[in-house]
């Protein structure tokens, strides 16, 4: 089985940063494709990043030149960050961590809040 725990939420300005991570445990010994989610209220959940088990990144057009989602180094190859710059108060939402292998594993989520 495999959990993932995200962390690095929080309250913040309009142009402040933040950084999300992201950590699987349990039955995963490879790499794997991983991504980012949110979901604002009243919203349908929608795609943010995902990086691909050979490091290719791929990004929403309202996120891109601001967020950067990289892995973690080579003994944690499947914990992730999400750097986000320049936030706006339409990036405000929670943010769900997955991962991909034959299903789909979700974290719990972690809110962000871009205050003006």
């Amino acid at each position: 089985q495999v959990q993932l725990v995200e962390s690095g939420g929080g309250l913040v300005q309009v142009g402040e940063s933040l950084r999300l991570s992201c950590a699987a445990s349990g039955s995963i010994s490879y790499i794997v494709p991983m991504g980012w989610y949110r979901q604002a209220p009243g919203n349908q959940r929608e795609f943010v990043a995902a990086i691909s088990a050979s490091g290719t990144t791929h990004y929403a057009d309202s996120v891109k030149g601001r967020f950067t989602f990289s892995r973690d180094d080579a003994k944690n190859v499947n914990t992730v960050h999400l750097q986000m710059n320049s936030l706006k108060p339409e990036d405000t939402a929670v943010y769900y961590c997955y991962l991909q292998t034959l299903r789909t594993y979700w974290g719990q989520g972690t809110q962000v809040t871009v205050s003006s």
